[in-house]
């Protein structure tokens, strides 16, 4: 694994869980898959600490778990999904898009806790503002509309012939689920609303954190004991290659056409795995049927845009057969590859310029092609398109392949011709993006760290402020006591929250070039 791959990955742990898991999953991470006591004694911790830290990973499945045949149960970490910790805030932005507020608190609340129960849906409203209330009756179809859409899924259970096997307990539980379980929501009856509370300790003085949720006197079972619950990201990423693959049809066609190509993507969301190359067949009036209310077009119009999407440049729609007004399916892997080849001559033009992305563009259209050729077609001086291409080659953007006339390789009698891989430029590409994101988390750390003292002096204030103004204080006792802190100082604050929101806007729009990279690489890698 790629250095850079290793130290984002280092990077996002100790963010999100400390040193001391951080620690641990960094070691699976380099060595692989290795037994409890192999773990803790390579990395000089205790026992104590490592369970602790596994049983964390375990629960984010950031780790999983193997019994081996002679009872050894070794522990893997999943690097793949401690980088998806990057993509949280587009999670959380997508479920409030597509189901307002309660979608939001729910898929925050699951990626926050890694798995939870239907029946602690009452938590939700802890992030909830002063003031806010939300009726349980609203969260359960809410919860119940992102597992129909398969946006959260039902994690695997211990089966209870297990429990009831009269032999030796297993060193480790085997988990396992149907598929028709996996989207099943339990019935629950959960009645009136939740708000949050304007103090964190109750009338008794016992704060929150520390009541439990159940009683322990309380003899009613809970209604879903043992039904946990997880954000299904496979989803989330179909659902951004969709919205993805519209955006490039309405940038390279018009918005028309991606309104049909839409409902397509949307028909197709539950009945296609997210690894399928090929979306389901639809017919032209399945299709037609479902356009979006505001698209008011003719059928007649309407199976024009579907010929030219079909028979267009971009290859992105197939048809086949003439049932139903034609049978059409949308091609994944291609339209992958297309978002990946147009992120590739982003950078180079971004990198070398727009006479290089000519180049580009020329190479990947005619696949091999000599100097003299790329002198010819992209009509640029032989001095400049030959220093463009050693640039463009040295930053192994492009690659250069001998073709030998003789069996001595003697340069006057071979022919040099140039053409772009786009798989492996991608992987270029995307250990620098990795290596780019890990740069800005330890600036904005940095820069967090700097101020530290300021920061939590502001914070104190916005606090007192807070306080005063629920009391009803006045105006002039809460100027006096905003002027704590100074105009320089504030103008200090300000700059830095400044850097600190453009840097973490950076990471999301890294995150995002990430996204289509390993997307493109992956569906590659499964059909070859």
């Amino acid at each position: 694994m790629a250095r850079a791959e290793i130290k984002l990955c280092s990077l996002l742990l100790q963010e999100h869980f400390g040193e001391i898991v951080e620690k641990i999953g960094v070691h699976l991470i380099r060595t692989g898959s290795q037994p409890l006591r192999v773990i803790a004694h390579n990395t000089g911790t205790l026992l104590d600490q490592v369970k602790k830290a596994l049983c964390m990973l375990i629960q984010y499945n950031l780790v999983i778990y193997q019994v081996h045949k002679r009872g050894v149960v070794e522990y893997e970490a999943q690097c793949s999904g401690v980088l998806r910790m990057l993509r949280y805030p587009q999670y959380i932005y997508t479920a409030r898009t597509l189901y307002s507020d309660t979608g939001e608190l729910i898929v925050e609340e699951l990626l926050l806790n890694g798995k939870m129960t239907m029946s602690t849906a009452d938590r939700l409203t802890e992030t909830m503002e002063d003031g806010k209330t939300m009726d349980y009756a609203e969260v359960s179809n809410t919860f119940v509309q992102l597992a129909d859409t398969h946006f959260v899924q039902c994690c695997p259970w211990m089966p209870a012939t297990e429990n009831s096997d009269p032999g030796p307990p297993r060193p480790a539980p085997i988990l396992v689920i149907s598929e028709k379980d996996m989207y099943l929501v339990p019935k629950l009856s959960l009645m009136g609303k939740g708000k949050r509370r304007s103090s964190d300790e109750d009338a008794a003085g016992e704060p929150k954190a520390k009541r439990p949720k159940y009683s322990t006197d309380n003899k009613e079972p809970i209604p879903d004991d043992e039904i946990y619950w997880q954000a299904n990201l496979d989803r989330f990423h179909q659902h951004f290659h969709d919205r993805a693959i519209v955006s490039a049809v309405a940038n390279r066609m018009d918005q028309t056409s991606s309104e049909v190509m839409w409902p397509m993507l949307q028909m197709s969301e539950i009945t296609t795995p997210s690894t399928d190359p090929f979306t389901q067949p639809l017919s032209s009036n399945e299709i037609f049927r479902s356009l979006p209310v505001g698209c008011n077009i003719s059928k007649q119009v309407f199976d024009l845009y579907l010929t030219l999407l079909a028979d267009g440049p971009l290859e992105f729609v197939g048809k086949f057969g003439d049932g139903g007004g034609g049978m059409y399916v949308i091609n994944l892997h291609k339209a992958l590859g297309s978002l990946a080849t147009a992120t590739l001559e982003s950078v180079i033009q971004e990198r070398f310029g727009s006479r290089c992305a000519r180049i580009i563009r020329l190479v990947l259209q005619k696949k091999h092609l000599e100097q003299k050729q790329v002198e010819d077609f992209a009509m640029i001086p032989a001095k400049e398109a030959k220093d463009m291409l050693y640039k463009m080659l040295s930053g192994n953007f492009i690659s250069l392949q001998e073709i030998p006339k003789t069996p001595d390789h003697a340069p006057t009698r071979t022919f040099y011709l140039y053409s772009v891989n786009i798989l492996s430029a991608a992987r270029m590409l995307l250990h620098r993006c990795y290596k780019s994101v890990a740069n800005l988390i330890e600036r904005r750390q940095f820069e967090t760290k700097e101020n530290k003292r300021l920061l939590e002096k502001s914070q104190r204030v916005e606090a007192i402020i807070a306080s005063m103004q629920a009391t009803g204080v006045e105006e002039v006792r809460l100027q006096e006591i905003e002027e704590m802190i100074t105009a320089p100082k504030r103008q200090q604050l300000q700059t830095l929250k400044h850097n600190v929101n453009k840097l973490e806007a950076s990471e999301i729009q890294a995150d995002e070039t990430i996204f289509l990279l390993e997307s493109y690489i992956e569906s590659t890698m499964k059909r070859q």
